[in-house]
């Protein structure tokens, strides 16, 4: 990181374009400064808090002993404030005798030094190796604003979403899947169609396969969600245009200026990238992710063990407000290529249905959900087909798979224990 990247930022006038839209009917809860005042939070509703600049705040769950529950947090920064790029939010589920249940999750602001939602995620997840958070009881939910050294002071808003996912009615596999096609397609070509991008995750705009086209202005972050099946493949890339203005010097500079991030069902970040930009056209890609399956969530990578459900995945893009600054106030056009790869199958089977109900649903497209918390239990490890070993050979648009059929996933590593 370059000295300038760690400076604090002051965003342009732009930074205003937009603000982050709570999601309608979320209800409001105080988080409080230790676990006796605490209050509950319950999975399958949205809430709104507040987050200090000083100290955590804590929200109780009351959790059974067969399900994975995991919270959200997205911390909303004023759009005028001044912000490093390694402060951020942390977030942490911990049992009533202070032990984490996984690994705390931190979200920093970046390279782009520009006020933005961020979202972190704890969870309670079951079955597990470990001896800690295996009952019934009372757990915590903690959050904290990190490394706020030269940032402005001030409250910042903060949305939480609890998610309860139920046991499988039958255990499958607890290794990760050994290999995956890899190869990234060419992305989709074509016309564009128009599309506005949401304001939050609550609002978030739904893409289908195609070509999208959006304005984003310095300053503003856009949510769109794209739903994704059991056995499915996702890939994304974002286009933004050039700029009919550069810059008062011709050589205008903006690091980290783009970011694209892609967050899972249950908000948690699977993968992002950040793009700078001087005036002229760029793009930035997500990482080639796999297929959708219960056991990528015993895989080290998070990239990989993000991909455990079905349901709706979030694209979300800023552009920095320090672009406002260099190269004007006006919008600049952003260009969404999405594609979904393979057929969709069946999901692993759970025993239960999942809060909110039907998170885990998706439908073939343009049309309601599908396969869900409920489908046939015929493979506990999820869609990705187990019986399968699928490996890239090559580049963009040029991949030549091999299908190797096998008796069973070969494990090559396993999800530490305390991680998500």
């Amino acid at each position: 990181m370059s000295t300038s990247d760690s400076l604090p930022s002051s965003p342009s006038s732009s930074a205003t374009a937009s603000s982050y839209a709570f999601a309608e009917g979320a209800l409001s809860v105080t988080g409080a400064v230790d676990t006796a005042g605490a209050e509950l939070l319950e999975p399958g509703t949205t809430y709104r808090s507040s987050l200090p600049s000083v100290g955590k705040v804590r929200y109780r769950l009351e959790l059974d002993g067969t399900s994975t529950v995991y919270v959200a947090a997205t911390a909303v920064p004023p759009a005028d404030a001044v912000v490093t790029a390694t402060e951020g939010v942390r977030v942490s589920v911990q049992d009533s005798d202070g032990h984490s249940c996984s690994a705390a999750d931190t979200a920093t602001i970046g390279a782009g030094r520009s006020p933005r939602p961020l979202t972190a995620w704890g969870a309670r997840v079951l079955p597990s190796n470990r001896s800690l958070c295996q009952g019934s009881g009372t757990y915590y939910v903690v959050v904290e604003r990190v490394l706020r050294t030269e940032s402005s002071p001030g409250v910042w808003g903060l949305e939480l979403s609890p998610v309860r996912e139920p046991r499988l009615r039958q255990a499958g596999s607890t290794s990760a899947p050994e290999a995956w096609d890899s190869a990234t397609p060419s992305p989709p070509g074509g016309a564009a169609t128009q599309l506005r991008g949401g304001a939050g995750f609550g609002s978030a705009a739904v893409l289908e396969q195609g070509v999208w086209r959006d304005d984003l202005r310095p300053g503003q972050t856009v949510f769109y969600k794209v739903p994704v099946g059991w056995g499915q493949q996702l890939y994304a890339t974002a286009d933004l245009s050039s700029s009919s203005d550069g810059g008062p010097s011709g050589s205008a500079f903006v690091p980290g200026a783009v970011n694209l991030a892609l967050y899972n069902p249950v908000r948690g970040l699977v993968d992002t990238t950040s793009v700078s930009y001087n005036g002229s056209q760029k793009s930035g890609a997500l990482a080639a992710l796999p297929p959708v399956g219960y056991a990528n969530r015993y895989a080290v990578s998070d990239r990989v063990s993000g991909m455990r459900f079905a349901g709706a995945y979030y694209l979300v893009v800023h552009l920095a407000a320090r672009v406002g600054g260099e190269f004007g106030d006006g919008p600049l056009g952003l260009t969404l290529r999405v594609r979904v790869k393979g057929e969709a199958t069946e999901g692993p089977g759970y025993a239960g249905q999942s809060e909110p109900s039907g998170i885990f649903q998706v439908g073939p497209p343009g049309q309601g959900a599908d396969a869900g918390d409920g489908a046939a239990a015929g493979n506990g490890g999820g869609g990705a087909g187990a019986g399968m070993k699928l490996v890239a050979v090559g580049g963009i648009g040029a991949g030549t798979v091999v299908l190797v059929v096998l008796g069973v996933w070969t494990a090559v590593g396993r999800r530490r224990a305390a991680g998500v």
